[in-house]
């Protein structure tokens, strides 16, 4: 599937019918590599010329908008799927796939009335485009924050013993808790287990002795329980500091354990659910946005045919695909098919060193020509 197209319009000086006659003869025999189709543009309501002129200032920055959008939307589809280890579907407008619905577009005439001023057009257009757009903000935060929780509740499973969640490597057989003994839990680096083992019953006077039991250890600490009395737990948390071992607070309790057990099942469903419904807005969403797009190139490849050749309107409006090493050669063939009066005027920016752009990226020939860019 090609990916980059351009809409062109060229003046008609007798009939369209022999002038695409014409233009596919000449892609056939000197770009033959170069699909060509037909982009039908309806006869819309022209207005008056300062309607046209103001419109066409804005036509490149809604275009920019506009396409924007469809762009976050397929960026956002591709990171879904990729995030659950799938490829992304065929993007499709109502099951047509995008480069087809481009290529054979068809005007939609109950949902943008072609007698409409084409101002009316383009600012529905926009305004409903901006309704998605903050839709898919809405979506993706909520999507976000289940998976920042996720994420955080992972971070406390598989982090180091220094910061990590304890409450799955402590047994209840591992914890002493009567009147006067509490047990604690410490963290020791690997490398000082063995100054642990030989001091930690000296730390505080009231250490039960042999107490300590190593329950874990990952690639930086050991986690070790201790016995002692209650009444000297601050002052051994004190002087454990000091030997660069650190006490962490720990009670267990089966059912914080538990609550959390639940949470995390809870997030991961809401993910699964919140990633599900996302996914399927942002494969609907897309097709709508891609529509109103094309409606939106259709408006500006007519208001710009009527600003660069006149009235009445008269001029065929066409898709190709080119490929990197065919444009110079389809530049060519529309060139010389396109009114020769003013070819002098419109040349490209290498030929007048960068000077030759209206601005946007409207092209500079002598014929309306923009870029669609489908990734």
């Amino acid at each position: 599937m090609a990916t980059r197209y351009w809409v062109v319009s060229l003046p008609v000086p007798t009939s369209a019918s022999s002038l695409w006659s014409r233009l596919q003869e000449s892609v056939s025999k000197h770009s033959f590599d170069t699909p060509l189709y037909r982009f039908n543009t309806p006869d819309l309501r022209v207005g008056t010329l300062d309607s046209l002129l103001s419109l066409s200032d804005d036509l490149l920055k809604s275009n920019s908008f506009v396409e924007g959008v469809t762009h976050k939307i397929r960026r956002q589809i591709e990171e879904l799927e990729r995030g659950s280890g799938g490829e992304s579907n065929a993007l499709t407008v109502d099951g047509v796939p995008v480069d087809s619905y481009l290529t054979r577009f068809v005007w939609d005439e109950a949902k943008y009335p072609t007698m409409s001023p084409l101002r009316e057009i383009v600012d529905g257009i926009h305004v409903q485009v901006a309704k998605i757009e903050d839709d898919l903000k809405v979506r993706v935060a909520e999507h976000n924050n289940v998976r920042s929780q996720l994420n955080a509740i992972n971070r406390k499973q598989t982090g180091s013993l220094a910061v990590r969640d304890l409450s799955n490597l402590v047994k209840p057989e591992d914890i002493i808790t009567s009147e006067h003994l509490v047990t604690l839990l410490a963290v020791v680096p690997k490398y000082s287990q063995k100054d642990w083992l030989s001091s930690y019953e000296t730390l505080a006077t009231y250490v039960v002795p042999r107490s300590s039991k190593k329950l874990h250890e990952d690639n930086e600490y050991a986690l070790y329980t201790v016995t002692i009395f209650g009444r000297v737990a601050d002052n051994f948390k004190t002087s454990a500091r000091e030997r660069g071992f650190q006490i962490r607070d720990f009670e267990y309790s089966p059912e914080t354990q538990e609550s959390r057990k639940q949470e995390l099942e809870k997030l991961m469903l809401d993910q699964d659910t919140i990633r599900t419904s996302l996914l399927q807005w942002c494969y609907t969403s897309y097709g709508e946005v891609f529509s109103s797009w094309m409606h939106f190139c259709a408006v500006r490849v007519f208001a710009e045919s009527i600003l660069r050749y006149g009235l009445p309107p008269s001029f065929l409006s066409v898709v190709l695909a080119p490929s990197v090493k065919s444009e110079k050669k389809a530049r060519s063939i529309l060139e010389g098919l396109s009114d020769s009066a003013n070819s002098t005027y419109w040349k490209s920016e290498d030929e007048l060193g960068g000077m030759g752009s209206l601005g946007g990226d409207a092209d500079s020939h002598p014929y309306v020509s923009f870029t669609i860019n489908l990734v």
